[in-house]
């Protein structure tokens, strides 16, 4: 179970400036739903000074702490102070966040930067993405955030890439991409590609799937209150029951195919299809 500050409790908890905000100087949008993530934030400013601020969020605990604790820090502040507020203010003002919830400080920068470039008049681009090359397609994220993130966080894997973005976290097929901007990002070499995995037999493929749900994919749902249980096995297609908080959520299918079809492309086959019974 993640450990949790206080701070971290409170924000979420009671929420501080939850709701839309009518009549906002601007508004910065990130993330998506079907990727579990979202945030909206308004900003009220005057004369360069952020008066109020206000969110409304789509996602865990981590993320609406966030967004809350965001709107605490920039009000009062002016713009160019607000513009270099980064994640690690945010996770700061929390006390700390678990590693594995990084992505949401992450997303509030974001969202922070999207709100003042829109009251600059500056083109934000999509509010799903930044500017760039899509890198993770399950989750929507670019090659420049991914370098904005190892940059900023001096990060050094997939995994710690994952924690502060999303990306990689899905299917893992933008793996090898990952590595290239996280060496590109940091001055290094490309790593040379892993040698092709020894192919397994349909019983070896059974049981590792089997493995991989109970020990990897099942602790995390249930972090969360989901749960997920095995319907069925047909060659590469893997049929699943989502269950607890899991099911019925707007975000289901994002984590069917994001989260339990790329864990398991991972570690058994990449080539493995996930679909809910």
């Amino acid at each position: 179970m993640w450990e949790y500050t206080d701070i971290v409790k409170e924000h979420f908890l009671n929420p501080k400036n939850v709701g839309e905000m009518k009549d906002a100087s601007c508004v910065g949008e990130v993330g998506s739903i079907a990727c579990g993530d979202a945030l909206k934030l308004f900003l009220k400013i005057e004369d360069g000074i952020i008066k109020d601020a206000s969110f409304q969020t789509f996602g865990c605990a981590s993320a609406i702490a966030s967004s809350s604790a965001l709107t605490e820090l920039v009000k009062g502040m002016t713009v160019d102070e607000a513009m270099k507020i980064t994640n690690k203010d945010i996770a700061n003002a929390l006390g700390g966040l678990p590693k594995e919830k990084m992505h949401c400080s992450v997303m509030g920068e974001e969202a922070l930067e999207a709100a003042i470039k829109s009251w600059r008049g500056e083109d934000v681009g999509s509010h799903e993405h930044s500017e760039g090359e899509i890198v993770c397609e399950c989750f929507g994220v670019t090659d420049e955030q991914i370098l904005h993130a190892v940059r900023e966080n001096d990060l050094k894997t997939i995994e710690d890439v994952t924690y502060y973005t999303k990306a990689g976290g899905g299917c893992a097929k933008c793996h090898e991409k990952i590595e290239a901007l996280i060496a590109t990002a940091r001055g290094e070499a490309a790593p040379a590609p892993a040698p092709a995995a020894k192919k397994l037999t349909n019983l070896q493929r059974m049981k590792l799937i089997e493995e991989v749900l109970e020990k990897e994919i099942r602790p995390r749902l249930q972090l969360d209150g989901g749960d997920i249980e095995l319907a069925d096995i047909d060659g590469l297609t893997v049929v699943v029951n989502l269950r607890g908080r899991c099911t019925g959520c707007p975000a289901s299918q994002a984590t069917v195919q994001g989260t339990v079809q790329g864990i398991l492309r991972e570690k058994v086959d990449p080539e493995i299809v996930v679909r809910e019974a």
